[in-house]
């Protein structure tokens, strides 16, 4: 299946929603993009608020609008930072991902400059709480 992934476009997503990104305090712009079983691609960047507890990641705001849109079965998931080196989703995202997705999720995070890292979710979460403990 990662082979099937239009990678490249779900960068090119995570690049463009980045942009939007809302962050005057840390001025640390995140884009992430999520491929859909059905072939739509959600997007979202991050929203920080002056209350940071308050902040939403790019990851997470793609989720939630991934499920506002009525979108299942994520396959892909792609962020797009601007760091020296690629950098994994925080652990709130990871969780996050862990609810709508399995543990073979492929989530790839590049830099501007094109560096890449490429995980399986199971690789960023190998003990997720899942909803086989409730």
């Amino acid at each position: 299946m990662a082979d099937e992934i239009p990678w490249e476009r779900l960068f090119e997503e995570a690049l463009r929603v980045r942009q939007r990104a809302h962050v005057p305090y840390s001025r640390f712009p995140v884009g992430a993009a999520v491929l859909y079983a059905d072939g739509s691609i959600v997007a979202g960047c991050n929203v920080e608020n002056a209350t940071y507890g308050l902040t939403v990641c790019a990851e997470r705001n793609a989720f939630a609008a991934g499920v506002a849109q009525g979108r299942e079965k994520p396959v892909a998931v792609a962020v797009v930072v601007d760091t020296p080196e690629p950098c994994p989703p925080c652990g709130m995202c990871r969780q996050v991902m862990a609810e709508f997705a399995g543990p073979d999720l492929p989530v790839r995070s590049r830099t501007l400059s094109g560096q890449e890292a490429r995980y399986p979710l199971s690789e960023l979460l190998p003990h997720a709480f899942t909803r086989s403990f409730l």
